[in-house]
């Protein structure tokens, strides 16, 4: 094991990059190399140890790792494709591409997309002629491992890295056991080890990210750490009540929405900023709302909704505005935009309600200050006014103390470290089921062998293994000839056939939402259908005309009144235990943090108030109702 930081006071490793990488460089007016650059630049040009890398939004870990694969892929005659790059999203596989197509095109290194919206004919460019660098979803590969399982062989055959981006995002994951798997699955094909490169933002522990990335041999991988930066950070929390409703009157909005679209609009417009919501709904909410102040004051459109059920064109022509330093915008979005896609540099980041963990708000803070400039947060939270109806957690603020106990948490340099430890069965089942259908058929103790004494399943013993085939068989997943050769069962072919198959999370079904030829994106299936419904969607409002229920077709036109639909998927995860013991630690002090607003502090006063009035200093629990 080896930690690596420092910042660089000559280059020495500039020198060992290909002469057309360096006057690449050159060309961009770089006086010297990142940290993590420097440090990187010499052990992957050696080809043969994994690398982890961490560093912030903005810090070059791109390069990091390309400036010296695309270096010795200038100069290697190997056949086949030299680098895979598996990112988590499409979006970022399109960013990416554009990024290395302008470092490779003097190199005469070719650059390939491979996901679902990509031309098939582009794909068969690949599969007939694999050389350089494949950018690629695990879906994706899965896809490659299923349909063309004979020609993988071949295709990595010249193969010299692998990189993964985002690497927090996959860790302790399903997805993430999915992707071990295949890459696992890439060495047995071309029956030598690859050398791995991770790159993170926000990672917890080092060492579990790396365990991620090399299964058993964690101590081997190569840790780079950037410590450059000391980055000014500048904070607020912005505290709102506002009164309950009476009973039946409910609003479809917090009556503060308003009071805080207010503030967004007077501070952010006239600037690029990212404003992020937990919920879609909450997103589409103020994006129609801060769409309406523009019209009413008869301003140019500067803020967007951006999320996963909007479409691809639509995602795409606010990211193009981001890009562009002339058109202020600002993009109210979830976690779509909070992974690294080059959108330039934005001057402030929301948050709408207490962040989902720390590592999101890291993540989501390190979009702002790219450039020298100070990270900006402002992050907004709204409480019920206390009365008779107000229930415990609501009266003790718990939202604000959430939001507090995550800043304060941030800025003493802490997340939440990725879980480990689960079996991941579903996944192993999904993997049994891939091998075969690659091989068309496997004998039980190959896919042991290939899956789990050394392979990402490692947790899974013989027993389990055996007793989850024998599960598998009984539900027609697969079946079992008589050399004992596992073939796909019935039910298993048409799993396997389908294209849902390449994902180990499953999408629901949705309907299409268009407004004459324009695509707008999709709604899940239970949203209730009626004609003549209003909606709020794609930060516009929008009528429902008229509907397919067979083809799943929404067709709507412009209306002037709305509620933002409900869609699945929303709401938190677990809240680490270290979050709650900074919270029960701000409840029993008396200090207020600096960076609370005057509407933020007395919300913390209440909450202190409430949680003492309950005795809560002095019992966790709380009778309710009649203890039935």
């Amino acid at each position: 094991m080896a930690e690596h930081s420092g910042h660089p006071q000559t280059s020495r490793s500039f020198d060992l990059l290909d002469e057309r990488v360096r006057r690449w460089i050159w060309k961009r007016g770089w006086s010297e190399l990142q940290d993590i650059q420097e440090e990187s630049i010499p052990t992957i040009l050696g080809g043969q140890t994994d690398v982890l890398i961490g560093a912030g939004t903005g810090r070059g870990k791109t390069e990091a790792a390309f400036l010296p694969i695309c270096s010795r892929l200038a100069s290697d005659e190997a056949a086949g494709l030299g680098a895979l790059y598996v990112s988590p999203l499409k979006a970022l596989i399109n960013d990416q591409f554009s990024r290395l197509d302008d470092l490779c095109e003097d190199l005469e290194i070719q650059v390939h997309r491979w996901h679902g919206d990509v031309s098939s004919s582009r794909k068969r460019k690949v599969i007939d002629n694999p050389a350089g660098i494949l950018l690629i979803t695990p879906e994706s590969l899965e896809a490659l491992f299923v349909v063309r399982g004979p020609r993988i062989p071949r295709l990595f055959a010249g193969l010299r890295y692998v990189v993964v981006d985002e690497l927090h995002a996959f860790v302790g994951t399903e997805r993430g056991a999915q992707l071990r798997s295949l890459l696992h699955r890439v060495e047995l094909a071309v029956r030598r080890r690859v050398p791995r490169i991770g790159l993170s933002a926000t990672m917890g522990d080092m060492g579990i990210a790396a365990g991620f990335m090399r299964p058993g041999r964690a101590e081997e991988v190569l840790r780079i750490d950037s410590k450059e930066g000391g980055q000014e950070i500048r904070v607020q929390v912005r505290g709102y009540s506002c009164r309950r409703p009476e009973r039946g009157k409910e609003p479809e909005e917090l009556p503060s929405t308003l009071s805080i679209a207010d503030h967004l609009f007077e501070t952010l417009r006239g600037q690029h900023n990212l404003v992020f919501a937990n919920r879609r709904e909450l997103v589409e909410q103020y994006a129609d709302r801060l769409r309406l102040r523009t019209e009413q004051l008869r301003l140019p459109r500067e803020f967007w909704p951006h999320h996963g059920n909007l479409s691809r064109e639509v995602r795409e022509d606010v990211e193009r505005a981001l890009k562009d330093p002339s058109r202020p915008t600002t993009a109210v979005c979830t976690s779509t935009l909070e992974m690294g896609i080059d959108i330039g540099s934005v001057a402030g980041v929301a948050q709408l309600e207490s962040p989902s963990s720390v590592v999101s708000l890291r993540q989501r803070l390190g979009r702002s200050g790219r450039r020298g400039e100070p990270a900006v947060l402002r992050m907004y939270v709204s409480e019920w006014e206390v009365d008779s109806r107000t229930a415990p957690e609501d009266a003790i603020r718990s939202e604000l103390f959430a939001a507090t106990a995550m800043v304060n948490l941030m800025v003493q340099g802490w997340c939440e470290p990725p879980s480990t430890g689960a079996f991941h069965f579903s996944t192993l089942l999904h993997q049994v089921m891939s091998m075969i259908a690659q091989h068309g058929g496997v004998r039980p103790e190959e896919a042991w062998g290939a899956l789990c004494p050394s392979g990402p399943f490692e947790r899974t013993d013989q027993g389990r293994f055996g007793g989850l085939l024998r599960a598998m068989g009984a539900a027609d997943l697969i079946t079992q000839v008589s050399d004992g050769t596992l073939l796909l069962g019935e039910l298993g072919e048409r799993f396997a056939n389908h294209y849902s198959f390449f994902a180990v999370l499953q999408s629901p079904e949705e309907y299409r939402v268009q407004w004459g030829s324009k695509a707008l994106g999709t709604l899940p299936i239970a949203f209730a259908l009626a004609e003549g419904a209003m909606l709020i969607f794609a930060g516009r409002r929008w009528r429902i005309d008229s509907f397919d229920q067979a083809a799943k077709i929404i067709m709507v036109s412009p209306a002037a009144g709305g509620v933002p639909p409900e869609f699945r998927g929303s709401g938190f995860g677990h809240t680490h235990h270290k979050v709650r013991a900074e919270m029960l630690s701000l409840y029993q002090s008396v200090d207020l943090p600096v960076f609370l607003d005057p509407g933020a502090r007395r919300l913390l006063a209440e909450g202190r108030s409430q949680f003492h009035r309950y005795g809560l200093d002095s019992t966790p629990l709380l009778r309710s109702g009649d203890g039935g």
